[in-house]
């Protein structure tokens, strides 16, 4: 039985105000399992991002539930969400956003540190290691590649042991070849860490190698399946992830 990491229910999101407010998700709902790769896909605009942000605790819905990890994440504070993330939820994004005043290492170990955790730099050392940065770990952004940088950012994003990865165009500003290396790494560190991983893309063949593929336009899901079929019924795939 496959548990389930990510509920969503009757989720519902505008942005902006008055005029200009924009009626973002539409009482989405969707359910993803422990270990599951899902690509979320679909056109500019569809909220395909916004969902994303949803999911990473850094957007609020204005009314509907999301339960991560057994969680439910609508019930907490501001501040309990974010210790939430901190602990659970890694998060890579396309343009990096490292530290330009600080090195690889310090990058990646001061979210440890303002965690509280223990051996913070030596945690944050063993993860540049492990994505091939270990020669590396004095350097700043600056005089990094962006292929490296995006590796210090997914080291930083592991660190914290998170049970859900989240990457948002992860291999949007790289080239073909650096961009497929990166996503050899993010996800042979998904399947090394039993990690639930969700990724938006307008790649199609970087989709295609998530288990699933959740497509959104206008604010709804208009299908979801397995990667080689994405235009299976939704229900029939989700009768197949089991509660916890």
């Amino acid at each position: 039985m496959v548990k389930t990491m990510i509920e969503l229910k009757n989720a519902d999101l505008t942005l902006g105000q008055a005029a200009a407010s924009v009626h973002v998700l539409k009482g989405m709902n969707l359910t993803i399992g422990t270990g599951e790769s899902v690509g979320i896909v679909g056109p500019s605009g569809s909220g395909k991002s916004t969902l994303l942000m949803v999911l990473a605790g850094l957007e609020r819905l204005d009314s509907g539930e999301i339960t991560i990890a057994g969680t439910p994440l609508h019930g907490l504070s501001e501040d309990k969400v974010a210790e939430f993330r901190g602990r659970n939820i890694g998060i890579v994004f396309q343009s990096f956003h490292l530290i330009p005043n600080m090195t690889a290492l310090e990058n990646v170990a001061v979210p440890l540190e303002l965690a509280n955790v223990r051996n913070a730099f030596e945690i944050a050392r063993q993860e540049l290691i492990s994505v091939g940065l270990g020669e590396r770990l004095s350097h700043y952004p600056g005089q990094l590649s962006g292929g490296e940088q995006q590796r210090v950012a997914i080291a930083r994003s592991l660190a914290p042991s998170p049970k859900l990865l989240i990457a948002d165009e992860p291999t949007g500003n790289l080239d073909a070849e650096t961009g497929r290396q990166i996503a050899d790494l993010i996800f042979s560190k998904q399947a090394e860490r039993d990690m639930t991983l969700i990724l938006v893309t307008h790649d199609a063949s970087l989709a295609a190698r998530c288990s699933r593929q959740v497509r959104v336009r206008s604010g709804e899901i208009v299908a979801d399946g397995l990667a080689d079929s994405p235009t299976q019924d939704a229900g029939a795939v989700r009768s197949a992830v089991a509660s916890a």
